[in-house]
Formats: C-alpha cells, sequence, structure tokens
C-alpha cells in the first residue's frame, strides 16, 4: 500500500475556498466518468476491486456501508457479494436519506434483496433493517493526495462521519479520471481515511485508522 503525509484533521488547509473552482472539479469529474464506455468502466472497476480487496482484509469489518453505482460510479456490488458469501456473520448496508440535512442511515442489503427508488433515484432497501457500519466505501468524484473529496455537494456523508461516535473507518472510492492536485478544501472538510483507485491504495491519510 501507498504510504501518504498524514493530514491532521485539526490543521486548516492552506488552499483558500473557491467554491466556482470545486463546483467545476466536481463537474468534469462526473462528465469524465459518464463519458467512459461500459466495457472501459467495468474494467476499471474490477482492478478497483483488486485493489480494495486487501485493504478491507487489513480493516476487517464485519459491517461494511458502500453505495449503489450512481452516474457512472464504480460498481461494486458483485465484490460486496463475494465479500458477503465469504463469511455468515458479515452485514453490507446502503445508505438511506432520512433529511436533507441530516446524517445518513444505513440499512441492510442481500443479494436479491427489492430496492426502491429514493427521491434522487438512487435504489436503496425496501424494508428499513438499521446497521453500523465499521467501514463505509464513499464514492469520489474528484479528489487529491491529501485525502479530501468533493462529492455531489450535498454535505451527507460529512455530517455522517462527524455524526457517529466512534466513526467508521472511511474509505474512498473512484477512478483516478477523478485525481486532482488538490480540491481545494474548506476549513470544516475532513480527509477521508483511505482512497482506493484502479491503481491503488493510498493512506492512511487520519493516524488513529491506519491500522
Amino acid at each position: 500500500m501507498k504510504d501518504s503525509t498524514l493530514s491532521s484533521p485539526s490543521t486548516v488547509p492552506e488552499a483558500a475556498p473557491d467554491k466556482a473552482l470545486r463546483q467545476e472539479m466536481r463537474r468534469s469529474a462526473i462528465a469524465a466518468r459518464e463519458s467512459l464506455a461500459a466495457a472501459e468502466r467495468e474494467r476499471l472497476s474490477g482492478l478497483l476491486c483488486e485493489q480494495l480487496r486487501p485493504l478491507l482484509a487489513r480493516l476487517s469489518p464485519r459491517n461494511l456501508g458502500f453505495c449503489w453505482p450512481y452516474r457512472g460510479e464504480p460498481d461494486l456490488t458483485a465484490f460486496v457479494t463475494d465479500w458477503l458469501a465469504a463469511e455468515a456473520a458479515r452485514v453490507a448496508a446502503l445508505p438511506v436519506v432520512v433529511a436533507a440535512d441530516a446524517p445518513l442511515a444505513f440499512s441492510a442489503w442481500r443479494p436479491g434483496a427489492e430496492l426502491a427508488a429514493d427521491a434522487f433515484g438512487i435504489p436503496v432497501p425496501s424494508q428499513f433493517e438499521s446497521v453500523d457500519p465499521d467501514v463505509v466505501l464513499v464514492p469520489l468524484n474528484a479528489f487529491d493526495a491529501a485525502g479530501y473529496r468533493l462529492g455531489y455537494g450535498g454535505g451527507f456523508f460529512d455530517r455522517t462521519l462527524a455524526a457517529r461516535s466512534p466513526a467508521p473507518i472511511s474509505v474512498g472510492v473512484g477512478f483516478e479520471l477523478g485525481r486532482v492536485d488538490s480540491i481545494r478544501p474548506e476549513p470544516h472538510d475532513m480527509p477521508l481515511d483511505w482512497i482506493v483507485t484502479e491503481s491503488g491504495t493510498f493512506g492512511p491519510f487520519r493516524g488513529k485508522n491506519g491500522i
């Protein structure tokens, strides 16, 4: 695994906030990802999963949060299905939006479970069964070498990680095409614990979760 310089969550990032630039980085990363041919997206997803496998073995979660693929994100469903099958006690969960300004909840997911679209059109379990993940796989749009990410701008994952005590280990998952020099983090932004792409595993960015 590739080590990076540890980034303290209590340190105010040096880059000045620039909302317009952050929005453009987000837009550009999503557009590049959505433009991938289906076969290439599948290939990159497979490579990413191969990088993710040893990290999850190292972190050894019992409860794993992940996201249904949205707007060309890596498809981790087959990987999570295999992860579940390897040990009966394992539980996988999908995030559920409770309210626009609230942390996400997580509901148990099993292969073949009935799903329903939420307000954003993203599949979630039809029957809610609360789960507290040990590790959460967080989708990346733009991201940088310090462990910071840009999501979709709603702040859901930031609120979720901040609200849980202890916080789950956060692993950003995304394609290298979203990598930028800096996302221009704002003072309240927190780095992820790890980032995994098709090219490798990067981190830990926060010392307490460098297990």
